[in-house]
């Protein structure tokens, strides 16, 4: 069995913590049993190692969350980037291209598949390995997992079974139809007919995928696939392959599932209600914080909200209508002002133009130990460090050179560098130019370190 995990997003949804390169996956705010913090996508990496099926699984995500997502995994799965959002029909393709012609995976191997921001515990990794039995028991071409609900709600979907199938119990029913999000009335009706909520997990055999993708004209090798990543459909998978499915089952999990898609959701599970620097008064009841700022935040006599303050705005929400603002932000292209990279992580605390028209991005970085930047140049952005702490060094002009506090230094255009941190390294970056600075980046294919490193990513 082979376990696909799907990552990404826009990142709107758990804004402004949240952005476009760390999406609500990758958030640290549920208590790890370490007693210290952990993001979605490692609580699920977690429970996948425990039950011993990590070392089989691999993540599809945006190529913009490939660095994050292997910091937050460790880089001990294979961890596979979209160059463009086109949807999960899509992201399903490119790993079954990829177990077909990398991995060579077998066309009877089962796969599975699973949102990394799912919030489940042990026993939902305990089923999984039965949906390859479920599938050879019943001959069926796609086996789902359905949550069994535990109140009626309008915000998933629902999977209904076949008239005639029995409703309920441990055993696995033929599906009749799919009902998305449906009015509290609708949803109560459905789960009197055994309608389980659709918790986005589904199994298949990799030969069914391979037919899918050769119905549709898609190419199995990856390498191809990857080439023609922006021909290809922008649909879901369920909508593409799921609906159309002739024989579809359903496994029922009667454990503890949520999707965590919302502040309201969210904060159900948070340890604290105040997270960060800041205060919530005693009469405000059921309101939450959440605070990456280094200022305070005081709440004072207001009740049901959520607080959320970061580098990229602040949230103040009644927990109830939080949701909509994805659609507030509507489309919404502003720059990510807080990025984690495997190698550390980089906020910007200002933007800003010149007379000349240039602009300017201050940043405060943070490299963990052991780790490297890529080798890389910029065209025509003019860049220099202010070594706040830490020791490393920095490979520049054919050498290499070293790092330590108090340092400044001046990387003019067209000149290859790259940076090494021997400890935590913290500096400022100041980068100017007549282009957006992000767009003016070259990566060399070379490693100017004696002993290499972890974490190569571009600064």
């Amino acid at each position: 069995m082979r376990i696909v995990l799907l990552s990404g997003g826009s990142g709107k949804r758990l804004w402004p913590l949240s952005n476009e390169v760390r999406s609500k996956a990758y958030l640290k705010l549920l208590s790890s049993p370490d007693g210290g913090m952990e993001s979605m996508i490692q609580r699920i990496c977690r429970g996948l190692e425990e039950a011993g099926l990590l070392q089989d699984s691999c993540i599809v995500t945006h190529h913009a969350q490939v660095e994050i997502t292997k910091h937050h995994t460790g880089g001990g799965i294979p961890v596979i980037g979209e160059p463009q959002k086109r949807g999960t029909f899509t992201a399903i393709a490119i790993a079954a291209a990829y177990f077909h012609s990398v991995a060579e995976v077998g066309p009877d191997e089962t796969v599975v598949v699973i949102p990394v921001d799912s919030f489940v515990e042990s026993t939902f990794f305990e089923i999984l390995p039965r949906l390859p039995a479920v599938l050879a028991d019943s001959g069926a071409d796609m086996a789902l997992l359905g949550t069994v609900p535990h109140f009626p709600s309008d915000a998933f979907g629902y999977i209904v079974p076949k008239a005639g199938q029995p409703a309920g119990g441990e055993e696995y029913t033929e599906v009749g139809s799919f009902v998305e999000k449906p009015d509290k009335a609708i949803a109560e009706r459905l789960i009197s007919l055994g309608a389980l909520w659709n918790c986005g997990v589904f199994a298949c055999r990799q030969r069914y995928l391979l037919s899918c993708m050769a119905d549709r004209g898609i190419p199995p090798i990856y390498e191809s696939l990857m080439k023609r990543y922006d021909s290809l459909p922008r649909e879901s998978f369920d909508r593409e392959v799921v609906e159309k499915t002739q024989r579809v089952v359903v496994l029922p999990y009667g454990g503890v599932w949520n999707d965590l898609g919302s502040w309201e959701q969210l904060s159900r599970h948070l340890r604290d209600r105040v997270m960060g620097k800041g205060k919530i008064s005693e009469d405000s009841k059921d309101t939450h914080l959440v605070n990456e700022l280094d200022i305070p935040v005081h709440v004072v006599g207001a009740s049901g909200l959520i607080v959320a303050a970061g580098l990229d705005g602040i949230l103040v929400a009644t927990k109830s209508a939080s949701s909509r603002i994805k659609n507030e932000l509507g489309n919404d292209a502003s720059c990510p002002m807080y990025e984690e990279k495997r190698w550390g992580s980089s906020a910007i605390l200002d933007i800003s133009r010149s007379e000349e028209g240039r602009e300017i991005v201050t940043s405060k970085v943070k490299m963990l130990p052991g780790t490297q930047t890529s080798y890389h140049r910029h065209q025509s952005v003019n860049e220099a460090w202010t070594i706040i702490s830490g020791s490393g060094e920095y490979a520049f002009d054919g050498g290499v050179r070293s790092l330590s506090e108090g340092q400044h230094i001046l990387i003019p255009p067209g000149k290859p560098h790259g940076i090494r941190a021997l400890t935590l390294l913290e500096f400022i970056q100041v980068k100017s130019g007549i282009k957006p600075v992000k767009e003016d980046i070259e990566r060399i294919e070379h490693d100017p370190f004696p002993s290499g490193g972890s974490g190569h990513d571009m600064l």
